[in-house]
């Protein structure tokens, strides 16, 4: 049915939201103050006649805006895009109950994200389409142009998508490029293909390597397993130069890394030694340790050994300690962090309620939670605030423009 709606706020997800006699109604790609029309199913209205615009919506960049799914508010303009993050971060603190200090959202500006997720699919002309996923749907949508993204991995799509025909040997294969630029060139891992019957043969595996050297790519891997590496990819953490583990994990963006970096560094200065927690391969370690000595741990090996190697690879930095450990079934208790006066937590999505249940019985005056989700960032705070914290203040960061993601920085004295 066919019905005229009000648009009169915005989702957590980026959807704008008609509250109805029936109940809400999701409206993707509109905004608040909208009046709209169009097919109401199951509670959403896609694809809305727009019939009185927001003040606050402007054009888009992307030729693919609407049906690619990668930037759902590219139609909103900045400065009510950007309080909005803000805002669903006051939300998340105040479901636990949390006021505090809320900072302006850190924007990035266009054309700056290092990291792509390109999937690879063959089309009804056999030719090799790359692209992202359309919104709500499993369909592929193919890209040309990618405003968010760094340039030099918009001008590889070409070879990127030759080097994925060699991954799409078997029908039932679904491969995704994780695509990274570092210091000596692009560095690409793919998931995603069949493995139940033999994974790549070895003319496939010939074929992607000489796709990867005609691409110049740094290196390619399968699942994080090598296929080939002209040059060690490569990144700066601070004063560091660091070994990328093939498939591990890197910051989006850089200007959003140091934006949160900064905010870690300061909170911190004073302290005597430093626990950086789920350090990967020490994006906020490195730089840390121009501070203090740290004492380095996280679940992931490869990225554990990364750090190490980067240690002794730039100057001015104290004693670094690093530990493969998993942190959600072996926290650090607090003998294992005698001694440590000031901790930086960076956790997964799923946040780090054991590890911050061991903090209160640490000598530390200062935590410094850096999170990707402030529901969780919200539930570990209110153990820390229970146990005579108090939150300082949150950073929003808006390390994927154009998303309904929000990154933060929060500060945590004792």
């Amino acid at each position: 049915m066919t019905e005229t709606l009000t648009i009169s706020r915005m989702g957590g997800q980026g959807d704008g939201i008609a509250e109805t006699a029936s109940g809400p109604v999701f409206a993707p790609l509109t905004l608040p103050g909208e009046t709209v029309r169009g097919e109401v199913r199951d509670g959403r209205l896609e694809r809305a006649e727009i019939l009185t615009a927001s003040p606050a919506r402007i054009a888009p960049v992307s030729p693919h805006y609407g049906d690619c799914g990668g930037c759902s508010l590219q139609h909103w303009a900045a400065e009510p895009y950007l309080d909005w993050k803000r805002e669903q971060v006051r939300l998340a603190l105040a479901r636990e109950g949390i006021e505090t200090e809320i900072e302006a959202t850190v924007a990035v500006p266009p054309g700056t994200r290092r990291r792509l997720a390109l999937h690879a699919r063959r089309g009804e002309d056999g030719r090799v389409q790359l692209g992202f996923k359309a919104r709500k749907s499993w369909r592929l949508v193919e890209v040309t142009a990618c405003p968010v993204a760094d340039p030099r991995l918009v001008a590889a799509f070409p070879a990127l998508a030759r080097v994925a025909g060699a991954f799409l040997e078997h029908p039932k294969s679904a491969p995704t490029l994780h695509v990274t630029a570092t210091l000596t060139g692009l560095d690409v891992d793919v998931t995603g293909v069949e493995r139940r019957s033999g994974g790549l043969s070895a003319d496939a595996r010939m074929r992607a390597v000489a796709a990867a050297a005609e691409a110049n790519l740094a290196r390619l891997s399968l699942a994080g397993d090598v296929l080939m590496m002209e040059r060690q990819p490569t990144v700066a953490f601070g004063p560091a130069t660091v070994p990328l583990p093939a498939g591990g994990f890197l910051q989006a963006v850089p200007e959003a890394e140091a934006a949160m970096v900064a905010r870690a560094v300061e909170a911190v200065r004073g302290a005597k030694k430093i626990a950086d927690l789920f350090c990967g391969a020490g994006t906020f370690t490195f730089p840390l340790a121009t501070v203090a000595p740290v004492l380095a741990a996280d679940g992931s090996a490869a990225g554990i050994a990364a750090l190490k190697s980067g240690i002794g690879s730039g100057g001015g930095m104290k004693t670094i300690t690093a530990e493969a450990r998993d942190l959600f079934r072996r926290p650090l208790a607090p003998y294992d962090l005698r001694g440590c006066d000031a901790v930086v937590l960076d956790p997964p999505r799923a946040g780090a309620l054991e590890q911050t249940r061991q903090l209160p019985g640490t000598k530390a005056g200062v935590v410094v939670g850096v999170s990707c989700n402030p529901v969780t960032f919200a539930r570990d705070a209110r153990v820390l605030i229970d146990a005579g914290f108090s939150l300082e203040r949150v950073t929003p960061v808006d390390q994927f423009l154009w998303s309904a993601h929000v990154e933060l920085v929060g500060v945590f004295r004792r």
